[in-house]
């Protein structure tokens, strides 16, 4: 008697499979059709060589590494609390603006041309005072008085925390753009593998990839990263082991607004002017990286905020243009919120996975 082969894994999952499987298995479908449509297209009739191509990478990476240092704030709020900081783009916003200050003093002293590191020094410590300190401030504020419940108030309290940062920025700044002042030291261009570098994109690359590396060191190397990780994993046994939660929380939102401090600087050298509402914007844009890398995961946050930097650089050159869209760098933003959508329709727990705590 023969023996009953078993069933394959598609029959079995064709039988279970509902229409929202159906629904979602389409749609996976016409999006890596469409895709795929536009990439071979573009192929075909290539517009860019090989140094075109080059200043996207690098464009990617640098817009990347900025996202990346916002995403990790979110992350690290999450990992611990399981919650969404919705003001921490603004967060954001507030650093970028210090900086700017910070630089136009140092401009208008004479400062940034006769010492340009120490006039980065120093908007490096306005940038991260001012956003490490309004985090504190949310924390406390905004987010302590929720910590215990499990309602919709502490989502609605960073929503409304969010917006009375954003308007109380343009009331103190003014609703048009602020110009960032050039640093001439980091003007120009230099040559890589002979293509030509924009020394800005490099710097705030290399600047992104230190302070990562630092947040590293911190988080595996010292005592507070390692009381950060027990909290992650369990607040009662961290308590029972005699670990101060609270001001582990406190110091883990000073870290995430000192990181997006940081990434507000380096945004205000890569494009030179800032405004009141870009906090919205590019908090969402951390948060779609966060979640694209699997939020809560600290690797995760660096890997999604620097993928989708170069699918929003590489996208409208590797597959709008061959899809015949005009004028597809306007839909750059289209792309990277697009991505957003569809991470957590088809991939929820990021390209990482969600770090999931016991008490989850």
């Amino acid at each position: 008697m023969a023996a009953r082969s078993a069933p394959s894994p598609f029959r079995d999952w064709t039988r279970r499979a509902t229409w929202v499987d159906w629904f979602l298995l389409g749609l996976r479908v016409l999006v890596v059709a469409v895709v795929g449509y536009g990439f071979v297209s573009g192929m075909a009739n290539p517009r860019y060589g090989q140094a075109e191509w080059f200043s996207f990478i690098v464009f990617g990476l640098s817009i990347g590494s900025i996202y990346a240092l916002i995403a990790l704030g979110y992350t690290m709020v999450y990992g611990i609390l399981r919650m969404v900081n919705f003001a921490h783009g603004d967060v954001f916003m507030f650093g970028s603006y210090s900086a700017c200050f910070a630089l136009i003093a140092s401009d208008r002293g004479g400062l940034l041309d006769a010492n340009p590191a120490l006039a980065i020094a120093i908007a490096v410590l306005a940038c991260v005072t001012v956003s490490g300190g309004i985090a504190v401030l949310a924390e406390r504020i905004a987010y302590r008085p929720f910590r215990k419940g499990r309602s919709l108030a502490p989502l609605i309290s960073t929503l409304g925390l969010s917006f009375a940062l954003a308007y109380s920025a343009r009331g103190m700044f003014g609703a048009q753009n602020k110009a960032f002042p050039s640093i001439p030291s980091i003007d120009g261009i230099v040559t890589i593998a002979g293509f030509a570098v924009p020394k800005v994109q490099l710097f705030v690359i290399l600047a992104a990839v230190a302070t990562m590396i630092v947040l590293t060191l911190i988080v595996m190397k010292t005592k507070i990263g390692t009381a950060m990780r027990a909290v992650s994993e369990d607040q009662d046994a961290a308590t029972l082991m005699g670990i101060n939660v609270n001001r582990v929380i406190v110091f883990t939102f000073a870290l995430g607004g000192a990181l997006a401090g940081i990434a507000g600087l380096l945004y205000g050298l890569v494009f030179a002017q800032i405004s009141f509402m870009m906090g919205f914007f590019l908090g969402v844009k951390g948060f779609g990286a966060a979640v694209l890398g699997g939020i809560g995961n600290i690797p995760g946050a660096m890997l999604g905020g620097l993928a989708l930097g170069m699918v929003e650089s590489l996208g409208p050159a590797l597959f709008l243009e061959g899809l015949g869209i005009e004028a597809p760098y306007q839909l750059r933003d289209a792309i990277a919120y697009t991505m957003l959508v569809m991470v957590l329709i088809f991939r929820p727990s990021g390209l990482l996975g969600e770090r999931l705590s016991k008490r989850a």
